[in-house]
């Protein structure tokens, strides 16, 4: 008589989840490295081997991976890193900017000394990174100075919502930022006006000059585009 099939155990469950998202994670940060780039075929077999997992997590991984908007599956083709379209771009980057600018009126009125603090000190560490020639590390610090803007509002939600959105263009904005020699030192002294206007506690100034940066932002990505080969919106992943 054969043994009926078990059911998995709660710590079977937990490790099996607990693989999955480390899976998970480490793919993102691939994506988001420009190591993986936009277009690229992941094969289950490969990842899992290389990762030193079973198929299971990687599988469940590139289900989590294509809601976030990082992968897409194609019938009888596999799995892949997703092109955002130009036009898909472009909306997108108008939603976030409006998230951007609530962000800094928000702050303007909320922002503690021990805030602003954590704001100067980040500004710094990108000057650093600028002073280094580091686009890489420039680019990295880019993002987790806008994260922690939207962090210290304090709304789960925003920064659910928000962290998809730059996750989404992150390809554009990597290429941005580090294809362009000139973009750090820029974007710096706009990160510092930043600051600054929310130090001033106006809302409306506060507004203004996040509303300038991103627009200044969304031109780098442009020139950017227009410097890829063909002009090709399958920028480098960042």
């Amino acid at each position: 008589m054969n043994p009926k099939p078990t059911s998995p155990t709660a710590i079977e469950l937990l490790q099996s989840q607990s693989l999955t998202t480390l899976v998970q994670h480490e793919i993102e940060r691939q994506i988001m490295a420009g190591t993986l780039m936009p277009g690229t075929k992941l094969n289950e077999i490969e990842v899992a081997g290389r990762l030193g997992v079973s198929r299971g997590p990687v599988r469940e991984a590139f289900r989590a991976l294509e809601e976030a908007g990082l992968l897409r599956t194609e019938k009888h083709r596999g799995v892949f890193v997703r092109v955002i379209s130009l036009e898909e771009a472009e909306e997108i980057y108008t939603l976030r900017g409006v998230l951007d600018e609530y962000v800094a009126r928000t702050l303007a009125e909320t922002i503690t000394s021990e805030q602003l603090t954590r704001l100067r000190e980040s500004v710094e560490a990108m000057h650093v990174a600028v002073e280094a020639g580091d686009s890489e590390a420039y680019y990295r610090l880019n993002l987790a100075f806008h994260d922690t803007l939207v962090e210290m509002v304090g709304n789960r939600k925003l920064l659910e919502t928000y962290r998809r959105l730059v996750k989404e263009l992150s390809l554009f904005r990597h290429e941005a930022l580090t294809g362009d020699t000139s973009a750090p030192p820029k974007s710096e002294r706009e990160h510092r006006d930043i600051v600054s206007a929310i130090a001033s506690r106006d809302p409306a100034l506060a507004a203004q000059v996040t509303r300038e940066h991103l627009s200044r932002g969304r031109e780098r990505i442009r020139e950017a585009l227009a410097r890829a080969p063909g002009g090709a919106v399958q920028a480098k992943a960042g």
